[in-house]
């Protein structure tokens, strides 16, 4: 089964054909496709490719399933005996995508 790693977001992505992930938020409607060009690696059996450091012509292409908000983080500073505590949160924007298709 082949599968390629790919770069959006500033972080890195394993994926095969079918694959249900979530990255950070694109702006991008809901049932659209969008196409990924930065490609690091790919691997179908014996074949592999590794990019130095991107694979020129690959593509891993992906729908749009949802825009989500992920769980949210809670920040907690406390300092002992000096009466300070400070509570901060965070939910990040999140895109679900559906994995169609990865060619090189």
């Amino acid at each position: 089964m082949a599968y390629a790693i790919f770069k959006t977001g500033g972080k890195q992505y394993k994926v095969a054909e079918g694959d249900k992930i979530e990255v950070e938020k694109l702006d991008i409607e809901i049932g659209k496709s969008t196409t990924f060009d930065s490609v690091l690696f790919y691997s179908e059996g014996e074949t592999v490719k590794i990019g130095d450091p991107l694979i020129s012509g690959a593509r891993v292409t992906a729908e749009v399933l949802d825009q989500v908000r992920a769980k949210k983080v809670t920040a907690f500073k406390f300092r002992r005996r000096q009466g300070y505590h400070k509570t901060k949160g965070h939910r990040q924007p999140l895109t679900r995508l559906s994995i169609t298709g990865i060619s090189v």
